[in-house]
């Protein structure tokens, strides 16, 4: 029971890392490789504030900060200086991970006898591991609730326009350029936060912490897409953060048939490939009629009799 509890909790502190890497991916379609870099800068920056005495809230608003100023850069790069997305995203998670050894001051920092969201005592006081689904379900909440309100206004409009069609939105005179890089900021700030709220509820922090995260956001993205079918925007957003408890459900049935905790990247990529297939297989073979064939001839023959 405490395993599935954890992997709910788990699943919704990552979803947020999903919607972040939902806006650039799905919206501006095309990929942030920034996000590598951009996770362990906000684990690093949460967790240096709150070793120097700040509160943890002042270490997840750092976490959001500094994860909306990577997106910046990234943005600058490719927008003015004409850099493919890819090698600007790549350049900027390079130069994080040298930054972040300055944040830090090391490789790694733990939060050993240091203030946590996760110690707070309303949720110290709930069972094993409920602390972590009760605040990661509030802040998953609050964040697509900003969301959603950010892509209903003129500027959230614009900046799907954007991703829509580059060229009607310039001619409808929106600067797509700050569109993209008020896309990466957004972005990125939300994969910072999650940094920081992983970071916070691992309680340590440690430059190498953002390996393979793009993974994890991807088949959050896809696993959600593939198991809920045709969805509106806003419905999206939701079905992101319940393909990453899925995903983590996942991980736990790998574990459960006693993998190594090394092949978890691994497995990971096999998972999202599988989940990225999965489209194409249906439409060859109809795997989704066959599925629901399957399960109404059953419901059929129980109502002959």
């Amino acid at each position: 029971m405490n395993m599935i509890v954890s992997a709910i909790g788990q699943g919704l502190l990552w979803g947020i890392l999903g919607l972040g890497l939902f806006l650039t991916f799905r919206i501006l379609d095309f990929p942030d490789m920034t996000v590598e870099g951009t996770f362990p800068f906000g684990a690093a920056v949460a967790v240096a504030l709150i070793s120097h005495g700040f509160s943890p809230i002042i270490g997840l608003v750092g976490s959001l900060l500094a994860g909306m100023l990577a997106g910046f850069t990234t943005g600058i790069l490719y927008t003015k200086g004409k850099i493919p997305i890819l090698l600007a995203g790549i350049l900027v998670m390079t130069a994080l991970y040298s930054v972040n050894l300055r944040v830090l001051g090391r490789s790694n920092l733990s939060l050993l006898n240091k203030p946590n969201l996760f110690n707070l005592p309303i949720l110290q006081a709930l069972p094993p591991y409920f602390g972590s689904v009760v605040l990661g379900l509030v802040l998953v909440m609050i964040a697509i609730l900003l969301v959603v309100w950010f892509l209903q206004t003129d500027l959230g409009q614009a900046f799907i326009a954007t991703g829509d069609n580059e060229v009607m939105a310039r001619s409808l005179g929106i600067h797509t350029d700050n569109m993209k890089i008020l896309g990466l900021m957004v972005a990125n700030g939300l994969i910072g936060l999650a940094g920081g709220l992983i970071a916070q509820n691992n309680g340590y922090a440690d430059v190498n912490m953002g390996v393979g995260v793009i993974v994890i956001g991807l088949a959050a993205i896809i696993i959600g897409e593939v198991a809920f079918g045709e969805l509106t925007l806003n419905q999206r957003l939701v079905a992101t953060v319940l393909g990453s408890i899925i995903y983590r459900f996942v991980l736990l049935i790998v574990l459960g048939l006693g993998f190594n905790t090394n092949d978890l990247k691994l497995v990971s990529a096999i998972v999202l490939a599988l989940a990225l297939m999965l489209p194409t297989l249906e439409s060859k073979w109809h795997l989704r009629h066959s599925v629901q064939r399957g399960l109404a001839k059953p419901n059929s023959e129980s109502t002959q009799k």
